[in-house]
């Protein structure tokens, strides 16, 4: 069990809808990472982009099965590596389509869970299904949960339950345009939640002109930023404290007097 969790955020440059490309892009990318990474978190349909405005036939032409090539890739390079890998990508299951969360471990175990919140103003809610439940993992003595860009504007769903997550992790393809939203919201999900927040953005510019600046960092339990960039190879680094995080948590035990709710 490790006291410390090191992770390494990866803001790609996505190419829309080119997914040898972005694959690619990713088997370059991790073979730069630090040797000590315990987890890379990719951002939000990492292997394709998001789909903003496209009807569903195109979507579906990107999709793939949860035991399809862009997986069994994800499974290999964690395995070959020794380090978790997460992200989204675009799936199908059983006819429907999920914008869905992975987390991948070295041993090959793998998580998912499906974006709740669907953006209703580039049409997602008009392709994929929305998920029911958030994904959580236990990875080497951290217990994690992880949700999808517009989850994010949502705390009731982002809600830290009886302390039930060390870290949030949030993927996404967040616009230029709309980041002082996202630079806000993550120190405060951090600050409500007493736990230390992850959050990758991409770069690049999606298929109806809107730019993506790459703006991601991880702040602590009390929404101070900690994450330093290496501006060579574009990762964003942070090393993360369970014994800082237990020790606050015990010194301000403000979770002990949140309420409780149950999601319908």
């Amino acid at each position: 069990m490790h006291s410390d969790l090191n992770i390494a955020l990866l803001p790609m440059q996505i190419v829309w809808g080119m997914k040898n490309l972005n694959m690619d892009s990713l088997r370059e990318a991790i073979l730069r990472i630090h040797p000590a990474t315990d987890l890379l978190i990719l951002p939000e349909t990492f292997s394709t982009g998001f789909p903003s405005g496209m009807d569903i036939g195109m979507v579906r032409s990107m999709a793939e099965p949860c035991d399809g090539e862009t997986m069994r890739s994800l499974r290999e390079l964690s395995s070959a590596h020794n380090v978790a890998i997460c992200g989204s990508v675009i799936a199908e299951d059983s006819g429907e389509l999920f914008n869905r969360a992975f987390f991948v471990e070295p041993s090959g175990e793998t998580t998912f869970a499906d974006k709740r919140h669907l953006f209703t103003m580039a049409g997602e809610h008009h392709v994929f299904s929305p998920g029911t439940r958030r994904l959580t993992v236990r990875y080497r003595g951290w217990n994690i949960s992880m949700v999808i860009c517009y989850d994010l504007r949502f705390p009731v769903w982002c809600r830290n339950t009886g302390s039930g997550y060390d870290l949030l992790i949030v993927v996404a393809n967040w616009p230029q345009v709309r980041i002082n939203a996202w630079k806000r919201l993550i120190p405060a999900r951090a600050i409500e939640n007493l736990a230390y927040v992850a959050a990758v953005d991409c770069r690049g510019t999606d298929s109806k002109g809107f730019v993506y600046d790459g703006s991601s960092s991880v702040v602590d339990f009390k929404g101070d930023e900690i994450s330093v960039p290496d501006h060579i190879d574009n990762i964003i680094y942070a090393s993360l404290s369970k014994e800082r995080l237990d020790a606050f948590r015990e010194k301000f035990p403000a979770h002990l007097d949140a309420d409780t709710f149950t999601i319908i």
